[in-house]
Protein backbone atom coordinates (compact mmCIF):
# COMPACT_ATOMS: atom_id res chain seq x y z
CA UNK A 1 0.00 0.00 0.00
CA UNK A 2 0.58 3.54 -0.60
CA UNK A 3 0.44 5.11 2.84
CA UNK A 4 0.01 9.05 4.18
CA UNK A 5 0.93 8.81 8.16
CA UNK A 6 0.21 11.97 10.02
CA UNK A 7 1.13 12.66 13.58
CA UNK A 8 0.01 15.31 16.13
CA UNK A 9 2.33 16.95 18.63
CA UNK A 10 1.08 14.49 21.58
CA UNK A 11 2.77 11.98 19.19
CA UNK A 12 6.59 13.82 19.36
CA UNK A 13 6.28 14.93 22.65
CA UNK A 14 9.43 13.28 24.43
CA UNK A 15 12.26 11.77 22.88
CA UNK A 16 10.81 8.23 23.69
CA UNK A 17 7.65 8.93 22.00
CA UNK A 18 9.76 10.17 18.87
CA UNK A 19 11.98 6.89 18.65
CA UNK A 20 8.85 4.84 19.09
CA UNK A 21 6.84 6.85 15.78
CA UNK A 22 10.53 6.24 13.78
CA UNK A 23 9.93 2.58 14.85
CA UNK A 24 6.90 2.02 13.60
CA UNK A 25 7.07 3.40 10.35
CA UNK A 26 10.00 1.76 9.72
CA UNK A 27 8.21 -1.52 10.46
CA UNK A 28 5.16 -0.31 8.10
CA UNK A 29 7.57 0.85 5.40
CA UNK A 30 9.32 -2.53 5.02
CA UNK A 31 5.79 -3.77 2.87
CA UNK A 32 4.18 -0.48 1.86
CA UNK A 33 5.41 3.43 0.24
CA UNK A 34 5.12 5.32 3.09
CA UNK A 35 5.01 9.37 3.68
CA UNK A 36 4.59 10.96 7.06
CA UNK A 37 3.15 14.76 7.76
CA UNK A 38 4.04 15.52 11.50
CA UNK A 39 2.92 18.71 13.40
CA UNK A 40 5.36 20.61 15.61
CA UNK A 41 6.42 18.79 18.73
CA UNK A 42 3.79 19.41 21.86
CA UNK A 43 3.02 23.08 22.58
CA UNK A 44 5.87 24.55 20.11
CA UNK A 45 3.04 26.25 17.61
CA UNK A 46 1.64 28.22 21.02
CA UNK A 47 5.24 29.00 22.43
CA UNK A 48 5.95 30.75 18.69
CA UNK A 49 2.39 32.75 18.78
CA UNK A 50 3.48 34.01 22.24
CA UNK A 51 6.58 35.28 20.47
CA UNK A 52 4.50 37.21 17.99
CA UNK A 53 2.26 38.84 21.09
CA UNK A 54 5.60 39.76 22.90
CA UNK A 55 6.62 41.67 19.69
CA UNK A 56 3.41 43.77 20.05
CA UNK A 57 3.31 44.44 22.70
CA UNK A 58 7.41 45.69 22.25
CA UNK A 59 8.97 42.96 24.53
CA UNK A 60 11.85 42.13 23.33
CA UNK A 61 13.28 40.00 26.52
CA UNK A 62 10.04 37.64 26.69
CA UNK A 63 10.14 37.08 23.23
CA UNK A 64 14.46 36.06 23.36
CA UNK A 65 13.36 33.88 26.67
CA UNK A 66 11.05 31.98 24.82
CA UNK A 67 13.43 31.12 21.90
CA UNK A 68 15.59 30.61 24.33
CA UNK A 69 13.87 28.02 25.38
CA UNK A 70 12.50 26.58 22.50
CA UNK A 71 15.85 26.47 21.16
CA UNK A 72 16.85 23.83 24.19
CA UNK A 73 13.80 22.32 23.99
CA UNK A 74 14.46 20.90 20.79
CA UNK A 75 18.24 20.43 20.97
CA UNK A 76 17.90 18.45 23.95
CA UNK A 77 14.86 16.24 22.42
CA UNK A 78 17.41 15.86 19.57
CA UNK A 79 20.25 15.02 21.36
CA UNK A 80 18.10 12.09 23.18
CA UNK A 81 16.38 10.79 20.49
CA UNK A 82 19.36 10.17 18.25
CA UNK A 83 21.94 7.64 19.17
CA UNK A 84 24.41 7.56 16.23
CA UNK A 85 27.03 10.87 17.03
CA UNK A 86 27.49 11.54 13.02
CA UNK A 87 23.82 11.27 12.56
CA UNK A 88 23.21 13.83 15.73
CA UNK A 89 25.92 15.84 14.29
CA UNK A 90 23.99 16.38 10.64
CA UNK A 91 20.91 17.12 12.89
CA UNK A 92 22.53 19.84 15.55
CA UNK A 93 23.65 21.43 11.68
CA UNK A 94 20.32 21.67 10.20
CA UNK A 95 18.61 22.55 13.94
CA UNK A 96 21.35 25.30 13.70
CA UNK A 97 20.28 26.48 10.71
CA UNK A 98 16.31 26.62 10.97
CA UNK A 99 17.26 28.38 14.70
CA UNK A 100 19.54 30.83 12.65
CA UNK A 101 16.68 31.86 10.31
CA UNK A 102 13.99 32.46 13.49
CA UNK A 103 16.62 34.40 15.56
CA UNK A 104 16.88 36.70 12.36
CA UNK A 105 13.35 36.87 11.41
CA UNK A 106 12.07 37.56 14.77
CA UNK A 107 15.11 40.50 15.43
CA UNK A 108 13.47 41.87 11.89
CA UNK A 109 10.06 41.66 13.31
CA UNK A 110 11.31 43.49 16.51
CA UNK A 111 13.00 46.07 14.59
CA UNK A 112 9.55 46.71 12.25
CA UNK A 113 7.96 46.85 15.66
CA UNK A 114 4.75 44.90 13.93
CA UNK A 115 3.01 41.56 13.14
CA UNK A 116 1.83 41.30 9.79
CA UNK A 117 0.18 38.30 8.57
CA UNK A 118 2.27 37.26 6.28
CA UNK A 119 5.47 37.42 9.13
CA UNK A 120 3.36 35.03 11.39
CA UNK A 121 2.93 32.76 8.92
CA UNK A 122 6.64 32.62 8.44
CA UNK A 123 7.20 32.67 12.03
CA UNK A 124 4.89 29.46 13.31
CA UNK A 125 5.83 27.38 10.27
CA UNK A 126 8.78 26.86 12.06
CA UNK A 127 7.41 24.44 14.75
CA UNK A 128 7.19 21.75 11.53
CA UNK A 129 10.52 22.65 10.08
CA UNK A 130 12.04 21.92 13.71
CA UNK A 131 10.30 18.34 14.32
CA UNK A 132 10.49 17.54 10.56
CA UNK A 133 14.25 16.86 11.23
CA UNK A 134 14.10 15.64 14.21
CA UNK A 135 11.55 12.79 13.52
CA UNK A 136 13.56 12.35 9.86
CA UNK A 137 16.96 11.99 11.70
CA UNK A 138 15.25 9.41 14.04
CA UNK A 139 14.25 7.02 11.16
CA UNK A 140 17.85 7.60 10.09
CA UNK A 141 19.16 6.76 13.41
CA UNK A 142 17.18 3.18 12.56
CA UNK A 143 19.58 2.82 9.40
CA UNK A 144 16.58 3.61 7.35
CA UNK A 145 16.48 6.18 4.52
CA UNK A 146 14.63 9.33 5.15
CA UNK A 147 14.52 13.30 4.26
CA UNK A 148 12.95 15.90 6.13
CA UNK A 149 11.04 18.42 3.98
CA UNK A 150 8.52 21.54 4.45
CA UNK A 151 5.35 22.24 2.90
CA UNK A 152 6.84 24.51 0.67
CA UNK A 153 9.57 22.17 -0.38
CA UNK A 154 7.63 19.05 -1.23
CA UNK A 155 5.46 21.83 -3.46
CA UNK A 156 2.52 22.74 -1.87
CA UNK A 157 1.54 25.62 -3.55
CA UNK A 158 -1.16 27.94 -2.09
CA UNK A 159 -3.41 31.48 -2.18
CA UNK A 160 -2.03 34.44 -0.67
CA UNK A 161 -4.52 34.37 2.18
CA UNK A 162 -1.98 34.19 4.91
CA UNK A 163 -3.26 32.07 8.01
CA UNK A 164 -6.25 30.41 6.07
CA UNK A 165 -4.45 29.28 2.66
CA UNK A 166 -5.92 27.28 0.63
CA UNK A 167 -4.30 25.06 -1.50
CA UNK A 168 -4.41 25.23 -5.47
CA UNK A 169 -4.86 21.61 -6.00
CA UNK A 170 -3.46 21.72 -10.06
CA UNK A 171 -0.16 23.02 -9.33
CA UNK A 172 0.13 21.62 -6.02
CA UNK A 173 -0.49 18.46 -7.77
CA UNK A 174 1.84 18.53 -10.63
CA UNK A 175 4.55 19.49 -8.02
CA UNK A 176 4.15 16.91 -5.08
CA UNK A 177 4.12 13.73 -7.32
CA UNK A 178 7.56 15.36 -9.40
CA UNK A 179 8.86 15.97 -5.71
CA UNK A 180 7.69 12.72 -3.99
CA UNK A 181 7.40 10.23 -6.74
CA UNK A 182 11.48 9.38 -7.02
CA UNK A 183 12.15 9.77 -3.53
CA UNK A 184 9.24 6.74 -2.96
CA UNK A 185 10.65 4.72 -5.99
CA UNK A 186 13.96 4.62 -3.93
CA UNK A 187 12.42 3.36 -0.70
CA UNK A 188 12.84 7.09 0.93
CA UNK A 189 10.12 7.91 3.98
CA UNK A 190 9.80 11.63 3.36
CA UNK A 191 9.20 12.98 6.41
CA UNK A 192 7.03 16.70 5.47
CA UNK A 193 6.35 19.39 7.89
CA UNK A 194 2.48 19.66 8.40
CA UNK A 195 0.32 23.40 8.60
CA UNK A 196 2.27 25.15 6.02
CA UNK A 197 3.04 25.28 2.00
CA UNK A 198 4.06 28.47 -0.19
CA UNK A 199 2.22 30.62 -2.41
CA UNK A 200 2.76 31.11 -5.82
CA UNK A 201 5.73 33.84 -5.01
CA UNK A 202 7.90 31.61 -2.76
CA UNK A 203 6.26 33.32 0.66
CA UNK A 204 5.62 30.73 3.38
CA UNK A 205 1.68 30.05 4.10
CA UNK A 206 -0.35 28.33 6.45
CA UNK A 207 -3.63 26.66 6.66
CA UNK A 208 -4.50 27.47 10.46
CA UNK A 209 -4.65 25.32 13.38
CA UNK A 210 -4.94 21.74 12.82
CA UNK A 211 -3.62 22.16 9.44
CA UNK A 212 -1.58 19.21 9.12
CA UNK A 213 -4.64 17.06 8.51
CA UNK A 214 -4.69 18.93 6.23
CA UNK A 215 -1.72 18.78 4.54
CA UNK A 216 -1.60 14.66 4.98
CA UNK A 217 -4.78 14.61 2.90
CA UNK A 218 -3.74 17.00 -0.30
CA UNK A 219 -0.43 14.99 -0.09
CA UNK A 220 -2.28 12.15 -0.45
CA UNK A 221 -4.76 13.55 -3.04
CA UNK A 222 -1.32 14.40 -5.38
CA UNK A 223 0.03 10.84 -4.95
CA UNK A 224 -2.93 8.92 -5.06
CA UNK A 225 -2.40 7.29 -1.71
CA UNK A 226 -4.41 3.99 -0.68
CA UNK A 227 -5.24 5.20 2.27
CA UNK A 228 -4.22 8.58 4.83
CA UNK A 229 -3.76 7.50 8.32
CA UNK A 230 -4.21 10.16 11.28
CA UNK A 231 -2.17 9.57 14.52
CA UNK A 232 -3.48 11.24 17.55
CA UNK A 233 -3.31 10.96 21.40
CA UNK A 234 -6.92 9.16 20.85
CA UNK A 235 -8.21 5.65 19.49
CA UNK A 236 -10.52 7.05 16.95
CA UNK A 237 -13.93 8.99 16.70
CA UNK A 238 -15.51 8.22 19.37
CA UNK A 239 -19.71 8.14 20.23
CA UNK A 240 -19.52 10.72 22.87
CA UNK A 241 -16.61 12.93 24.38
CA UNK A 242 -15.03 10.39 27.10
CA UNK A 243 -14.82 13.03 29.34
CA UNK A 244 -18.24 13.57 29.62
CA UNK A 245 -19.48 9.89 28.91
CA UNK A 246 -17.55 7.04 30.91
CA UNK A 247 -18.78 4.25 28.43
CA UNK A 248 -18.19 6.15 25.34
CA UNK A 249 -16.81 3.89 22.44
CA UNK A 250 -14.64 4.12 19.40
CA UNK A 251 -16.71 4.30 16.19
CA UNK A 252 -15.39 1.35 14.27
CA UNK A 253 -16.52 3.15 10.24
CA UNK A 254 -18.53 6.31 9.28
CA UNK A 255 -19.29 7.96 6.38
CA UNK A 256 -16.88 11.37 4.35
CA UNK A 257 -19.97 13.34 5.42
CA UNK A 258 -20.95 12.07 9.11
CA UNK A 259 -17.17 12.79 9.73
CA UNK A 260 -17.43 15.82 8.69
CA UNK A 261 -20.43 16.67 10.58
CA UNK A 262 -18.55 15.30 13.63
CA UNK A 263 -15.49 17.87 12.72
CA UNK A 264 -17.47 21.03 12.65
CA UNK A 265 -19.74 19.96 16.16
CA UNK A 266 -15.81 19.87 18.15
CA UNK A 267 -14.43 15.97 17.34
CA UNK A 268 -11.12 18.03 17.52
CA UNK A 269 -9.10 14.91 15.64
CA UNK A 270 -9.69 16.54 12.18
CA UNK A 271 -9.52 19.41 10.73
CA UNK A 272 -12.17 19.99 9.01
CA UNK A 273 -10.94 20.63 5.88
CA UNK A 274 -9.24 17.79 5.75
CA UNK A 275 -11.95 15.83 3.77
CA UNK A 276 -12.12 17.79 0.43
CA UNK A 277 -8.73 16.72 -1.27
CA UNK A 278 -10.08 13.19 -0.62
CA UNK A 279 -13.45 13.39 -2.05
CA UNK A 280 -12.99 13.06 -5.59
CA UNK A 281 -10.40 10.30 -5.60
CA UNK A 282 -12.34 8.13 -2.34
CA UNK A 283 -9.45 7.76 -0.80
CA UNK A 284 -10.33 6.26 2.73
CA UNK A 285 -8.91 7.86 5.74
CA UNK A 286 -7.89 6.38 9.62
CA UNK A 287 -7.69 8.31 13.06
CA UNK A 288 -5.62 5.98 14.74
CA UNK A 289 -4.09 6.29 18.26
CA UNK A 290 -0.12 6.68 18.52
CA UNK A 291 -0.23 4.80 21.93
CA UNK A 292 -2.07 2.15 20.80
CA UNK A 293 -1.13 0.26 17.30
CA UNK A 294 -3.17 -2.57 17.58
CA UNK A 295 -5.77 -0.61 17.79
CA UNK A 296 -7.43 -0.06 14.07
CA UNK A 297 -9.28 3.27 15.06
CA UNK A 298 -11.86 4.78 12.85
CA UNK A 299 -12.09 4.17 9.05
CA UNK A 300 -13.45 6.84 7.27
CA UNK A 301 -14.76 5.88 3.75
CA UNK A 302 -17.00 7.13 1.17
CA UNK A 303 -19.11 4.10 1.40
CA UNK A 304 -19.16 2.24 4.75
CA UNK A 305 -19.96 -1.18 5.40
CA UNK A 306 -24.13 -1.57 5.91
CA UNK A 307 -23.50 -3.18 9.13
CA UNK A 308 -22.43 -0.24 10.44
CA UNK A 309 -25.45 2.26 9.23
CA UNK A 310 -26.62 2.75 12.78
CA UNK A 311 -29.35 4.93 13.19
CA UNK A 312 -27.39 7.52 15.27
CA UNK A 313 -23.52 7.32 15.28
CA UNK A 314 -22.49 9.71 17.67
CA UNK A 315 -23.44 12.67 20.01
CA UNK A 316 -21.10 15.77 19.70
CA UNK A 317 -21.43 18.62 21.69
CA UNK A 318 -20.47 22.32 21.78
CA UNK A 319 -20.66 23.86 25.06
CA UNK A 320 -20.17 27.51 26.64
CA UNK A 321 -22.02 29.73 23.56
CA UNK A 322 -24.65 32.42 23.80
CA UNK A 323 -28.02 32.22 22.75
CA UNK A 324 -29.86 35.55 20.90
CA UNK A 325 -33.64 35.57 20.65
CA UNK A 326 -34.55 38.12 17.91
CA UNK A 327 -38.02 39.21 17.95
CA UNK A 328 -40.29 41.69 16.10
CA UNK A 329 -43.46 42.44 14.05
CA UNK A 330 -41.84 43.87 11.14
CA UNK A 331 -39.82 40.84 10.89
CA UNK A 332 -43.15 39.08 9.24
CA UNK A 333 -43.68 38.76 5.66
CA UNK A 334 -40.43 41.52 5.11
CA UNK A 335 -38.46 40.04 2.36
CA UNK A 336 -34.46 40.06 3.17
CA UNK A 337 -34.69 40.38 7.07
CA UNK A 338 -32.61 37.36 7.72
CA UNK A 339 -29.51 38.91 5.11
CA UNK A 340 -30.09 42.10 7.30
CA UNK A 341 -29.31 40.75 10.51
CA UNK A 342 -26.52 37.90 8.97
CA UNK A 343 -24.86 40.16 6.80
CA UNK A 344 -24.04 43.03 9.80
CA UNK A 345 -23.15 40.19 12.20
CA UNK A 346 -20.53 39.09 9.53
CA UNK A 347 -19.54 42.47 9.11
CA UNK A 348 -18.35 42.84 12.52
CA UNK A 349 -16.40 39.63 12.34
CA UNK A 350 -18.85 37.28 13.90
CA UNK A 351 -19.88 33.34 13.34
CA UNK A 352 -23.61 32.05 13.67
CA UNK A 353 -23.08 28.27 14.68
CA UNK A 354 -26.75 28.20 14.31
CA UNK A 355 -29.79 29.44 13.23
CA UNK A 356 -33.93 28.49 13.73
CA UNK A 357 -36.83 30.50 12.09
CA UNK A 358 -40.09 30.33 13.36
CA UNK A 359 -42.94 29.79 10.36
CA UNK A 360 -44.54 33.21 11.68
CA UNK A 361 -41.26 34.69 10.89
CA UNK A 362 -41.64 36.87 13.94
CA UNK A 363 -38.57 35.92 15.49
CA UNK A 364 -35.22 34.76 14.66
CA UNK A 365 -32.51 33.15 16.78
CA UNK A 366 -29.25 32.51 16.41
CA UNK A 367 -26.14 30.92 18.87
CA UNK A 368 -22.56 32.33 18.77
CA UNK A 369 -19.48 31.61 20.78
CA UNK A 370 -19.78 32.96 24.14
CA UNK A 371 -16.32 35.23 23.34
CA UNK A 372 -18.63 36.74 20.45
CA UNK A 373 -21.57 37.55 22.35
CA UNK A 374 -21.15 40.66 23.43
CA UNK A 375 -20.12 42.09 20.21
CA UNK A 376 -22.80 40.70 19.09
CA UNK A 377 -25.31 42.18 21.01
CA UNK A 378 -23.67 45.22 21.04
CA UNK A 379 -24.06 45.52 16.81
CA UNK A 380 -27.75 44.26 16.74
CA UNK A 381 -28.49 46.70 19.21
CA UNK A 382 -26.49 49.66 17.08
CA UNK A 383 -27.70 48.74 13.92
CA UNK A 384 -31.24 47.21 13.91
CA UNK A 385 -32.64 47.29 17.49
CA UNK A 386 -35.75 50.06 17.02
CA UNK A 387 -35.97 49.63 13.53
CA UNK A 388 -36.18 45.82 12.22
CA UNK A 389 -35.89 44.39 15.58
CA UNK A 390 -37.87 45.35 18.57
CA UNK A 391 -36.91 43.15 20.91
CA UNK A 392 -33.47 41.23 21.88
CA UNK A 393 -33.15 38.52 24.18
CA UNK A 394 -30.34 37.04 25.65
CA UNK A 395 -29.15 33.41 27.59
CA UNK A 396 -25.54 33.04 28.24
CA UNK A 397 -24.09 29.55 28.91
CA UNK A 398 -25.74 26.90 26.72
CA UNK A 399 -24.13 24.26 24.70
CA UNK A 400 -25.38 22.69 21.34
CA UNK A 401 -26.02 19.14 21.10
CA UNK A 402 -25.72 17.15 17.55
CA UNK A 403 -26.85 13.70 16.71
CA UNK A 404 -24.86 12.41 14.00
CA UNK A 405 -25.64 9.60 11.89
CA UNK A 406 -26.43 8.75 8.35
CA UNK A 407 -29.31 5.69 9.41
CA UNK A 408 -31.41 8.96 10.64
CA UNK A 409 -32.51 9.89 7.14
CA UNK A 410 -36.19 8.80 6.68
CA UNK A 411 -35.88 6.87 10.56
CA UNK A 412 -39.38 7.52 11.50
CA UNK A 413 -39.77 8.22 15.21
CA UNK A 414 -35.90 9.55 16.23
CA UNK A 415 -36.97 13.00 16.78
CA UNK A 416 -39.42 11.47 19.60
CA UNK A 417 -36.79 9.56 21.17
CA UNK A 418 -34.64 11.92 21.72
CA UNK A 419 -36.41 14.85 22.83
CA UNK A 420 -38.38 12.00 25.01
CA UNK A 421 -35.02 10.82 26.75
CA UNK A 422 -34.08 14.84 27.14
CA UNK A 423 -37.13 15.16 28.79
CA UNK A 424 -36.54 12.42 31.33
CA UNK A 425 -33.67 13.92 32.45
CA UNK A 426 -35.87 17.34 32.94
CA UNK A 427 -33.84 19.38 30.52
CA UNK A 428 -35.32 22.13 28.67
CA UNK A 429 -34.60 22.18 24.73
CA UNK A 430 -34.42 25.82 23.87
CA UNK A 431 -33.74 25.63 20.24
CA UNK A 432 -33.99 23.03 17.47
CA UNK A 433 -32.47 22.44 14.22
CA UNK A 434 -32.40 20.08 11.27
CA UNK A 435 -31.33 20.11 7.64
CA UNK A 436 -33.47 18.29 5.17
CA UNK A 437 -30.64 15.78 4.73
CA UNK A 438 -31.30 14.61 8.30
CA UNK A 439 -27.80 13.22 9.07
CA UNK A 440 -27.55 15.56 12.13
CA UNK A 441 -30.47 16.74 14.54
CA UNK A 442 -29.09 19.50 16.41
CA UNK A 443 -30.67 21.41 19.58
CA UNK A 444 -29.97 23.70 22.40
CA UNK A 445 -30.04 23.24 26.25
CA UNK A 446 -28.03 25.67 29.24
CA UNK A 447 -24.65 24.04 29.88
CA UNK A 448 -25.50 23.42 33.15
CA UNK A 449 -27.85 20.13 31.57
CA UNK A 450 -25.26 19.39 28.95
CA UNK A 451 -23.77 16.41 30.80
CA UNK A 452 -27.39 14.32 31.78
CA UNK A 453 -28.74 14.76 28.33
CA UNK A 454 -25.86 13.25 26.35
CA UNK A 455 -25.62 10.59 29.04
CA UNK A 456 -29.57 10.04 28.25
CA UNK A 457 -29.19 10.22 24.76
CA UNK A 458 -26.23 7.58 24.51
CA UNK A 459 -27.90 5.36 26.50
CA UNK A 460 -31.18 5.53 24.47
CA UNK A 461 -29.64 4.99 21.24
CA UNK A 462 -27.14 2.11 23.06
CA UNK A 463 -24.10 3.64 21.31
CA UNK A 464 -22.11 2.15 24.25
CA UNK A 465 -22.84 -1.40 22.79
CA UNK A 466 -21.82 -0.59 18.92
CA UNK A 467 -19.47 -2.32 17.61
Amino acid sequence: MRLVVKFGGTSLATPKHIRSVAKFIQTISKKNQVVMVCSAINDTTDELLDISESIKKENRALSDSILAKLTKQHKQIGKDTITNSVIRKHLFEKLDADLEELKGLIHGMVLLGEVTPQSLDYLISFGERLSVEIVSHAILDLKSKSVALTGKEAGIVTDSNFGQSKPLMDTTRLRVSTNLEPLLSKKFIPVIGGFAGADQHGHITTFGRGGSDYTATIIASCIKADEVWLMSDVDGLMSADPKMVKNARVIPEVSYVEAMEMALFGAKQIHPRSFEPLLSKKIPMRIRSTFNVNNTGTLVTANPDEKTNKTVKCVSVIRHNGLIDMRGGSMVGAPGTAATIFTTLAKAGINIMMISQSPSESSISIVVKKNDLDKAVNTLEMELLGKMIKKIDVTTDVSIIALIGSGMRGTIGVASRVFSSVAKKRSNVMMIAQGSSELNLAFVVKDSDCASAVQALHDEFKLASQS
